[in-house]
C-alpha cells in the first residue's frame, strides 16, 4: 500500500514521471518522492512510458540518460521540451557523464543527478525545481514590473545589467544557473562595452560552490606586457630586479576560486601560451622559478573584440580560443532588448534617487518612447549615466525627453558630423570645438574598430582611459 504523504510542497501535490529501465531505481525514487508529497508515475520502458506521459503529463521528470531503447535519456528531454516546452526535466548520469550532464542542459534540462542518487539530493533538487516554476509563473503575470528572478539576482549581486522582462534576459539567467551548477568549466563571455560581462562573471562566481573563495579580476588591457607574467603567475625573490621577496601571482590568491580575465584579446602572446598551460594542467609557474604550483581555478574570460579575427591575425592563440570558449556566452547590446529599456530606468531612478536623498521621478510618456527609440551604444552603463544626469537637473521632478540630452550627446555621428575616411578631408568639416572634434575622431575610431576600445585607442594615439573620457556624456 502506498504511504499518504505528510510533507506537501504546495496546495496542489506536485505530479512527477519517472523513467528508469531499473525497476529497483524506480521504486527507490518513488519512495524518496512520495516522502515529498508528490504523486508519482514510474516508467521502465521509456516507449510505452512516452505515450503514458502523453496521457497523461506531469509536472516535472526524472530521466536516466542510459536506457537500453532507441529512446534514450537525451532524446527524451529533446522530444518532451518539444512538445511541453514548461516542463521541467531533471536527467539522471553516471559519475563520468560530465559531459553528458552538460549537453543535456544546453538542451533544456533544468538540473542532473549523479548516481548513486541519495534521498537528500534528490529532495533539494526537486524543491529547487518547485521554487523555479514558482518564480516563472509568478514573472509571467507581471506587468511593468522587475521580474521576481530579476529581482532576486539584482539584490545579491548587484546585476542592474540583468534587469528585464525579455526572453533574452531570462535565457541569460538560465544560463548562468547553468554555469553555477558546473563550477570547472572556462567561459567566454563576449558583448560590447557596458554590456555588463564583469557582472555575469561575477554572478557564475558568487552562485557556485566557489564562492567562498577569491574572486579575482585582471585587466589584461591595463597589465604593461613586462609586468602580465608576475602579476598573473607570480614571481620568486631575486628573479628580477625589484624582486624583493617572492610573490603570488593572480591564479595562486584565487585557488580554489575563480580568476576573471577582462579584455582577453589584448593578452600578450608570450602570456597566452602560459595561460594555456593553466588551463590544461592546472599548473603555474612563477618568474624565476622551475618547479610549478598546482592550483585549482576557474577562469572566466571576457572581450569585446572579435577573437576571430584576432587569430586569423596571428595576435590571438586558436588553441586557446577554444580552450576559453568550452561554454560561451554572449550578451545582447541594450537596442536588442528594446523593450527592457523603461524597466531599467525605473530601476536607476529608483535606485539612485535613494543615493541622492532625491524622492523618485516619474517618467514621461514621451520620455520613455524616446528611450526605447534610441541605440545607446554605451548600452547599461550609458543609460544609467543618462538617468543620473536626468535625476540631477530634474531635482525628483518629472523625468523629460530635454533631461535625456540625446541631441547634444549622441555617439552616434550624424552625416554633418561625419570625417571623410580619406586624408583629404575638409578643414570646414572639423568643429570649432576641440571636444567635440575628438569626440567626432572617437567615433571614426571606433566605427572602423568595430567598436574594439582597445584598438580605436591605438588608432587615436590615446589612452583607453581617455578614449572613455572622449566618449562619456559631457556634464
Amino acid at each position: 500500500m502506498t504511504p499518504t504523504p505528510t510533507h506537501p510542497l504546495s496546495t496542489r501535490r506536485l505530479s512527477v514521471s519517472v523513467f528508469d529501465d531499473d525497476a529497483s531505481s524506480c521504486e527507490l525514487m518513488e519512495a524518496y518522492l512520495y516522502s515529498l508529497g508528490c504523486e508519482v508515475q514510474c516508467f521502465t520502458d521509456a516507449r510505452k512510458g512516452l505515450a503514458a506521459f502523453r496521457a497523461k503529463p506531469t509536472d516535472v521528470v526524472l530521466t536516466d540518460v542510459n536506457m537500453p531503447d532507441s529512446i534514450n535519456g537525451l532524446t527524451l528531454l529533446k522530444l518532451l521540451k518539444e512538445e511541453s516546452p514548461l516542463i521541467e526535466v531533471i536527467v539522471i548520469t553516471g559519475s563520468a557523464d560530465m559531459d553528458v550532464a552538460i549537453e543535456a542542459l544546453r538542451l533544456g534540462a533544468f538540473d542532473f543527478l549523479e548516481k548513486p542518487i541519495s534521498q537528500a539530493d534528490l529532495v533539494e533538487t526537486v524543491k529547487r525545481t518547485v521554487r523555479y516554476r514558482t518564480l516563472i509563473q509568478e514573472a509571467d503575470g507581471l506587468a511593468d514590473r522587475l521580474s521576481l528572478i530579476t529581482r532576486q539576482e539584482s539584490e545579491r549581486w548587484g546585476i542592474e545589467a540583468f534587469v528585464g522582462k525579455s526572453q533574452v534576459i531570462r535565457k541569460m539567467l538560465l544560463d548562468i544557473r547553468l554555469l553555477q551548477r558546473i563550477p570547472n568549466t572556462s567561459v567566454l563571455i563576449t558583448g560590447e562595452s557596458g554590456t555588463g560581462k564583469e557582472l555575469v562573471a561575477r554572478a557564475i562566481h558568487y552562485g557556485s560552490d566557489r564562492s567562498i573563495r577569491p574572486f579575482v579580476a585582471v585587466n589584461c588591457a591595463a597589465v604593461p606586457a613586462e609586468l602580465a607574467d608576475s602579476m598573473l603567475f607570480g614571481h620568486a625573490k631575486g628573479s628580477f630586479t625589484g624582486a624583493i621577496t617572492d610573490r603570488k601571482g593572480c591564479f595562486e590568491t584565487a585557488d580554489k576560486g575563480t580568476v576573471f580575465l577582462d579584455e582577453i584579446g589584448d593578452m600578450p602572446l608570450s602570456i597566452q601560451a602560459k595561460l594555456l598551460r593553466v588551463l590544461d594542467d592546472g599548473v603555474v609557474v612563477p618568474v624565476g622559478m622551475t618547479r610549478g604550483v598546482k592550483v585549482n581555478v576557474r577562469v572566466v574570460a571576457a572581450t569585446n573584440a572579435h577573437l576571430e579575427s584576432k587569430i586569423a591575425n596571428g595576435a590571438f592563440r586558436s588553441d586557446l580560443f577554444y580552450r576559453l570558449a568550452a561554454f560561451p556566452f554572449s550578451l545582447p547590446p541594450l537596442r536588442e532588448r528594446a523593450e527592457d529599456i523603461p524597466l531599467l530606468a525605473r530601476h536607476f531612478a529608483l535606485k539612485l534617487s535613494a543615493e541622492m536623498g532625491l524622492p523618485c521621478p516619474d517618467f514621461s510618456a514621451e520620455t520613455l518612447t524616446s528611450l526605447e527609440k534610441q541605440s545607446f551604444p554605451g548600452n547599461v552603463r550609458e543609460l544609467k549615466n543618462r538617468i543620473e544626469r536626468a535625476l540631477i537637473e530634474c531635482g525628483g521632478n518629472c523625468i523629460t525627453p530635454e533631461y535625456l540630452h540625446f541631441q547634444e550627446t549622441s555617439l552616434a555621428a550624424s552625416p554633418q558630423e561625419t570625417l571623410p575616411d580619406g586624408a583629404g578631408f575638409s578643414f570646414d568639416t572639423i568643429p570649432d570645438d576641440l571636444r567635440a572634434a575628438e569626440r567626432i575622431l572617437a567615433q571614426r575610431a571606433m566605427t572602423k574598430t568595430k567598436g574594439n576600445v582597445s584598438e580605436a585607442a591605438i588608432l587615436m594615439g590615446i589612452s583607453r582611459a581617455k578614449l572613455y573620457r572622449l566618449m562619456s556624456p559631457p556634464l
